[in-house]
């Protein structure tokens, strides 16, 4: 196994485990349902990312949530943080998710610059993470690369920076998102050659049928990461490629989903819905709602 920590299989998977079920997830206490303290349940900024990111911070706290992950919003980069973000401009959108009462589990900063250089790759990296330790976000969600000419370097700088984030108090991790990273078992490829534990995968069932053009069964998939997993994102499908959805009213099975996470140590953690049924700023806060109240009807 190619490894730039040179970690072996046996040590990888052994720590793997270790570490996804009792590390990186809140412990579970027997609660059947996602009410349950062990959940953190929350909603991204995405479905509002029509408007000022403090619009969705409000809807998200109106909806009844306590945990906004950061994504998309209404600014030049379409996003709340990215690489060009300052600590200052990062600390100040921590400000405003407090005044809400909110935490943020995740954050989405866009790519990294690997395709000028390595170390452009690292810096730009190195300030997300920075923005992350800023504004209170514990986990740096990032998205893969699809260029195969990109693909060594763009991983290199997240092993190069795993140990900084880790003294930032920051985790990362990969989700599914097309590409070289559209699978559980890509992901499971990506984590393994990091070879870092604070480097894990934040799963998407959403994302994995919408690649696989609805032919993969996240079910199914959901065992190929068993011990990596440290968060997913709540994100339903419809034929054909449509993940603006309410959870609850597409394709995915999210119980079933979850209870394969569980046995693969993913026992407690957060669950943040990604997409809503697209709407004005009422209809959005009223899916929001049924979303929140779907995933606390749960049974995992």
């Amino acid at each position: 196994m190619s490894s730039f920590n040179q970690l072996t299989r046996r040590s990888f998977l052994e720590e793997a485990i270790k570490f996804g079920a009792a590390g990186l997830a809140v412990s579970c206490t027997g609660i059947s349902s996602a009410a349950g303290t062990s959940w953190q349940i929350g909603c991204y900024t995405r479905p509002w990312d029509k408007y000022d990111y403090r619009v969705a911070l409000d809807a998200i706290a109106e909806a009844g949530f306590k945990y906004a992950g950061l994504m998309t919003t209404k600014s030049e980069s379409h996003l709340i943080i990215s690489v060009s973000t300052t600590p200052e401009e990062a600390k100040q959108v921590g400000e405003e998710i407090k005044k809400r009462g909110l935490t943020v589990p995740s954050l989405y900063g866009g790519g990294i610059p690997v395709n000028k250089s390595l170390e452009a790759g690292i810096e730009g990296l190195r300030k997300l993470i920075d923005n992350c330790a800023a504004c209170g976000a514990k986990n740096l969600m990032m998205g893969g690369v699809g260029d195969a000419k990109l693909y060594q370097s763009y991983y290199k700088a997240i092993s190069e920076c795993c140990g900084y984030a880790a003294e930032k108090g920051v985790g990362i991790s990969v989700k599914p998102h097309g590409g070289l990273n559209a699978t559980g078992p890509q992901c499971r490829k990506t984590v393994e050659m990091v070879g870092y534990q604070n480097f894990r995968v934040w799963y998407d069932p959403g994302n994995i049928l919408y690649y696989s053009n609805g032919e993969l069964d996240p079910v199914t998939d959901a065992a190929t990461v068993d011990g990596l997993v440290v968060g997913m994102c709540i994100k339903d499908y419809k034929h054909p490629k449509n993940v603006a959805v309410t959870p609850g009213t597409g394709k995915v099975d999210f119980t079933a989903v979850l209870s394969r996470l569980k046995k693969g140590g993913f026992a407690g953690g957060s669950l943040i819905v990604e997409c809503l049924e697209p709407g004005d700023s009422d209809k959005l806060l009223a899916e929001a709602k049924k979303a929140r109240q779907f995933i606390e009807s749960l049974q995992i």
